[in-house]
């Protein structure tokens, strides 16, 4: 008898209960930012869900494509990411634009957002709604 492997993103790590469970115990400094950063980035899209990838609250539709960065010096920062499998890019990698300059790239696949504080946050809420929807427009190219 063989043993079937679970569909991706069924696993208990991977549901909204879980980041409750893993928020509860969170004893970080901008914890309330975090939480509001949740909150944006769930308000995004309908079909964003949440779950524990990486020790950490992510995001995805299909895959994930956002982790927050717990391990920000200051502030707080989010991870977005094309995913855990390579994907091919349009030459010059993803076109999202992002007046505010924002996105911080670290590869062609990967660019990070970091905000000082909730006030920051607050501040900058449209343009980052602005930018996951983008970014998951480009995921599901």
């Amino acid at each position: 008898m063989s043993k079937t492997a679970a569909p991706p993103h069924q696993s208990a790590a991977d549901t909204s209960a879980a980041v409750d469970a893993f928020m509860a115990t969170l004893d970080h400094p901008a914890k309330p930012a975090i939480e509001a950063l949740r909150r944006i980035i769930l308000r995004a899209d309908p079909g964003i869900a949440e779950g524990i990838k990486w020790k950490s609250p992510s995001f995805r539709t299909g895959e994930y494509f956002a982790t927050v960065n717990l391990r920000a010096k200051a502030g707080i920062g989010v991870i977005l990411h094309f995913g855990a499998k390579v994907r091919q890019l349009p030459a010059g990698g993803a076109a999202i634009n992002d007046p505010l300059h924002l996105l911080k790239w670290l590869a062609a696949d990967r660019a990070m957002l970091e905000f000082a504080d909730l006030a920051d946050l607050a501040v900058k809420e449209s343009a980052l709604t602005a930018i996951i929807r983008q970014w998951i427009a480009v995921m599901e190219a």
